[in-house]
């Protein structure tokens, strides 16, 4: 028996209510007890204070018992080179059983390694099939991915108002690529106002290489007030 497990719920809600400090020691000793979740959230934590070798010890702790978020960012860690070498095929392994274990975003981080073929065979089919899964429970940015199918209608019909749709249940989740095609789609449909809110908000998500292509887009379109106030929207300060 651990000192963890001696703790009351009220013990433990106290604990994790109290200071940053307190929380990471009542993290990183459930983890030391070896609970998974635990060791998935202490791993997030490390991730997201620039220690991505730490954090990498600890996913993989986590996933070696089957926790599909732990899983799902040892992949993100194998593909981005987080606390390790890159290592495409493992990154694609890792989101392949996350998505088989029902998470979200193994689904969606296996659909774009199928959708691209980073550390497997690219096959756009089955990389459709899981966005079309995800999508379905929600997911943001795979029904922006699922959108474009619809667009592009190369492995679904071309069907715009789907399309639409897709982008804008997108851009409500907080995708800034969804916000971006949300308002591609607004724009087309005459609704300038509409679409020039959605710029706003895609500038103040999207990172900046997607600024820069959001700009270049803008540069053409034909409407003067759009490429005027969206160019300026996309270039305000954060």
């Amino acid at each position: 028996m651990t000192q963890l497990d001696q703790l009351s719920s009220e013990e433990i809600a106290a604990r994790l209510s109290g200071s940053p400090e307190e929380r990471a020691a009542l993290l990183r000793e459930a983890a030391e007890a070896g609970l998974a979740e635990a060791q998935a959230v202490y791993g997030q934590m490390l991730l997201d204070a620039q220690n991505p070798g730490e954090a990498f010890g600890w996913f993989w702790k986590a996933a070696r018992q089957g926790h599909p978020m732990a899983l799902n960012m040892l992949g993100r860690c194998y593909d981005l080179g987080w606390g390790t070498r890159i290592d495409k095929v493992r990154a694609a392994e890792c989101f392949r059983v996350a998505a088989e274990a029902g998470l979200d975003w193994g689904m969606y981080n296996y659909g774009s390694a199928l959708a691209l073929g980073a550390g497997l065979t690219r096959d756009k089919a089955a990389a459709l099939g899981w966005f079309q899964k995800a999508a379905a429970m929600g997911h943001a940015k795979s029904r922006n991915f699922l959108g474009s199918f619809y667009e592009d209608g190369e492995l679904l019909a071309r069907d715009m108002d789907a399309a639409a749709a897709c982008y804008a249940q997108a851009a409500e989740g907080g995708d800034f690529r969804g916000m971006f095609n949300h308002a591609r789609m607004l724009a087309q449909a005459g609704d300038i106002e509409g679409a020039l809110l959605w710029i706003g908000r895609c500038g103040e998500a999207a990172t900046a290489p997607f600024r820069d292509k959001a700009l270049a887009w803008l540069a053409q379109v034909p409407d003067m007030r759009l490429r005027a106030e969206g160019s300026a929207l996309l270039r305000k300060e954060k």
